[in-house]
């Protein structure tokens, strides 16, 4: 029997191989304790855009009106990543096997979109002011900015801590610390405004913070279509893991080896192993699994194992 057929793990490929299954439970830390710092930021920010919404009218400043735009599509992305969080946790069922861990994916990979369609509208809207910069007021703009600045840099401080151990809070943290960096130079546009009157300061500063919010984003972007094509997640080094398990004492061969993200936090992996001696397969199993998770981070493995001469054995009239 080729090995290709051992893919299904029903019973009676159960009765000639042996299959190993490890679920880690204890790498999945980000979005179980970043649910407060959801809601709040997502109670501040809409309140915040309904502000400068308000005062970006009644000063005539479109760059506070277009940076509420930008606010508000943040507001919409923290509510993906969170409604995200949810769903990963929901159990698995019959049609979606492995629950609804990707959804995580599909979330970041969406805030990276909303993030980098706002921007690009930003810098359209600094082009725009470039040729014809209006008459703005300068103090209504400085003080809506400062609140902004504490407001997205009290909001990105809560998700600071989890940056790196979850794509969503990520993408927030990035959310935050960009709108938080926007009304940072808003700030100094409008106290050079004050004193010189040199409208075109404002479109001038969007442009540079777009820019960098752009490089900021990329890896976030880059990622999360990486984890939706089913790549090996970042940290993880595949050709690692593949030394590890043909290196180990009694494996002959690994083969039939797939990595990849179950979420943006939890990965999985399935491979075939050609053991030497079966007599050892349980032992061999637990070894192979509390390394999988300790050492690469991989928490859901599926291993198959199989015996050199049923490798070997590749013809149909094979026995």
């Amino acid at each position: 029997m080729s090995s290709h057929d051992h893919h299904d793990h029903d019973h009676d490929h159960e009765e000639e191989h042996e299959h190993g299954h490890a679920h880690g439970h204890g790498h999945s830390h980000a979005p179980a304790s970043f649910g407060r710092a959801f809601a709040v930021g997502i109670v501040l920010n809409t309140a915040f855009v309904v502000v400068e919404v308000i005062y970006g009218l009644l000063s005539h400043s479109l760059a506070l009106v277009a940076d509420a735009g930008h606010n508000l599509s943040d507001v919409l992305g923290l509510v993906l990543a969170w409604g995200a969080t949810f769903l990963a946790k929901r159990a698995a069922t019959e049609r979606h096997t492995y629950g609804f861990q990707r959804s995580s994916v599909l979330a970041a990979l969406g805030n990276a979109i909303v993030l980098l369609v706002s921007v690009g509208a930003i810098a359209w809207e600094a082009l725009q002011r470039l040729r014809t910069p209006d008459p703005v007021g300068a103090q209504t703009i400085i003080w809506v900015a400062l609140l902004g600045i504490a407001i997205n840099a009290g909001t990105a401080l809560m998700f600071m801590s989890g940056r790196k151990g979850d794509l969503n809070v990520r993408g927030a943290f990035v959310h935050m610390a960009a709108d938080a960096l926007i009304s940072a130079g808003v700030v100094v546009a409008g106290v050079v405004i004050t004193f010189t009157g040199w409208f075109w300061l404002d479109p001038l500063v969007s442009l540079l913070l777009a820019g960098i919010i752009i490089y900021g984003t990329w890896d976030l972007l880059r990622e999360s279509i990486n984890l939706s094509l089913d790549a090996v997640p970042e940290g993880i080094d595949p050709t690692a893991v593949s030394q590890y398990l043909r290196t180990l004492p009694q494996v002959a061969d690994a083969h039939h080896l797939h990595i990849w993200g179950l979420s943006t936090t939890e990965a999985a992996l399935t491979v075939h192993l050609v053991l030497t001696d079966r007599s050892q397969g349980d032992a061999l199993l637990h070894e192979i699994n509390d390394t999988l998770r300790e050492r690469f981070k991989i928490g859901h493995a599926t291993i198959q194992f199989e015996s050199s001469v049923e490798h070997d054995c590749e013809t149909p009239d094979c026995k």
